[in-house]
């Protein structure tokens, strides 16, 4: 009989239902590694279930929301056959958003979209998740692998992700804490986490002509290991900020550079001025600088060029919040300072040259 006069199927059309069962079969030791008291059941029911009377504790809880994704950097993943770094992306771009507010995350769930259900790739990706939301501290509850095929090409894949957190309704932090006098606190990205690949990508491959194998000096690995190096993860070590000394805000530095991210918690009448002096951006910034011929700015709007998140903390606490933050790992120093705005000055500015 032809292909013409046979039946449909799930399978003829391109999606393997038996490969999504075996994918989530691996992925269940991964994801059993971030449960929290507070879940309900594990992973393969309709909901991922959490026990809200854990919030009884509070006074007045305020539940905090975020999503994200990893972007292109998806690509440099698939080019690579490395998986398992991008789900620590994937949460570190949800839960420092979360974090911002002063929250705890709580929990996540993800959403992975592949153009063919290759068991042991997605169970690697869920395995980073997992690991991810253990840095966090956070429960992954819950997810959905999806199969777009004739969407999506055999080894194309996209990766979002959900959370929730909460905070103390007096105990959020954000631009209205704020005060003139207030200290800038940096703390050291891990490189360039999971933005601007799509500038990145360009430079490298387009302008570049460079392979992802190529070993580069000033990194001690490969390009395409310096560029899937993973997200930093603030989460745990903010809130251990927020519990030893006094913090006013957080800005988490991703798309759009660290003024303007910082500027989004600056309130009306104040502006934040941060000294390049205070750092050396890695050497993959100068590089996609270098290579690309992108000018200063270009960069800065951009890319983190070495910040990942920012504390505004009151100038008292500048020290208890560093030595805090020393005492975790976290490479962190003074950047600036708050002051009044004047006529020409907005949110959040750049001032000096980069430490060489």
């Amino acid at each position: 009989m032809s292909e013409t006069t046979t039946g449909a199927s799930y399978a003829a059309a391109g999606v393997d239902i038996e490969a999504g069962d075996r994918a989530v079969e691996l992925m269940k030791e991964w994801v059993k590694k971030t449960r929290r008291p507070e879940v309900l059941g594990g992973i393969g029911g309709f909901a991922g279930l959490f026990d809200a009377s854990a919030l009884k504790r509070y006074e007045r809880p305020l539940l905090a929301s975020a999503t994200d994704g990893v972007g292109t950097k998806v690509d440099l993943a698939r080019k690579m056959g490395v998986y398992d770094t991008i789900g620590h992306d994937l949460v570190g771009m949800v839960v420092d958003d979360l974090v911002v507010c002063g929250a705890e995350p709580l929990f996540m769930t993800d959403y992975i979209c592949v153009g063919k259900v290759h068991p042991e790739r997605v169970a690697a990706i869920v395995k980073g998740i997992a690991e991810g939301c253990v840095l966090a501290g956070c429960a992954l509850v819950g997810g959905e692998t999806a199969e777009h095929p004739g969407l999506l090409g055999e080894d194309d894949f996209d990766v979002a992700g959900a959370g929730t957190g909460v905070v103390e309704a007096d105990r959020l932090l954000g631009a209205d804490r704020i005060r003139t006098g207030d200290t800038v606190i940096a703390m050291a990205s891990s490189g360039l986490h999971s933005n601007g690949y799509s500038l990145v990508r360009h430079v490298v491959f387009d302008r570049a002509g460079w392979s992802l194998d190529r070993q580069v000096e000033e990194f001690g690995r490969t390009l395409g290991e310096e560029l899937l190096e993973p997200t930093k993860i603030y989460s745990l070590d903010c809130l251990a900020l927020t519990r030893t000394t006094e913090v006013h805000a957080f800005s988490h530095v991703t798309g759009g550079g660290l003024a303007a991210n910082l500027a989004r918690v600056i309130p009306d009448g104040l502006h934040a001025t941060v000294d390049r002096s205070t750092w050396t951006p890695g050497a993959v910034f100068d590089l996609i600088g270098t290579a690309g011929r992108v000018e200063r700015l270009e960069l800065e709007k951009t890319l983190n060029m070495g910040v990942g998140m920012i504390a505004v903390v009151p100038a008292e606490s500048a020290d208890a919040a560093l030595t805090t933050l020393a005492d975790r790992g976290v490479d962190a120093w003074v950047a600036g300072e708050i002051t009044e705005r004047g006529e020409h000055t907005t949110g959040a500015a750049l001032t000096g040259d980069y430490r060489s």
